[in-house]
């Protein structure tokens, strides 16, 4: 079986008037279904990505413009979604976020798992 560890989806250049929840929504979806473990949107301020993406049930994003909030919204929240913006952050601090993102590791602790419960029982109302 072939796993593939980057799926894009969306656009490779900036195109005047598209949509981003023609992007995002699919990226989330697959969130959702585990067929990506976490995603990466970008958009201009990474606001309607975020907003976007968390209307998909099961997923958690996150706008992220620093490293300590990339790495506790994965440990704390299990953030499996991580918007930036990109007319905001630069190429460097991007790029940092990321890495820190892929690398951070959801704990376990009863506290988490039981705010990510009181959370999800919001998705069933």
């Amino acid at each position: 079986m072939l796993v593939t560890r980057w799926r894009i989806f969306g656009a490779y250049e900036l195109v005047k008037g598209d949509d981003y929840p023609d992007f995002v929504v699919p990226l989330a979806q697959a969130v959702a279904k585990g067929t990506i473990v976490r995603g990466l949107a970008i958009c201009g301020s990474g606001v309607g990505a975020c907003v976007a993406a968390n209307k998909v049930a099961g997923v958690r994003a996150a706008l992220i413009a620093d490293s300590f909030s990339a790495h506790q919204g994965v440990e704390d929240d299990d953030m499996n979604v991580m918007c930036l913006g990109g007319q905001v952050t630069g190429y460097a601090e991007s790029w940092e976020l990321v890495q820190t993102f892929l690398a951070a590791h959801f704990q376990q602790d009863e506290r988490f798992q039981r705010r990510l419960e009181k959370v999800a029982a919001l998705e069933l109302r």
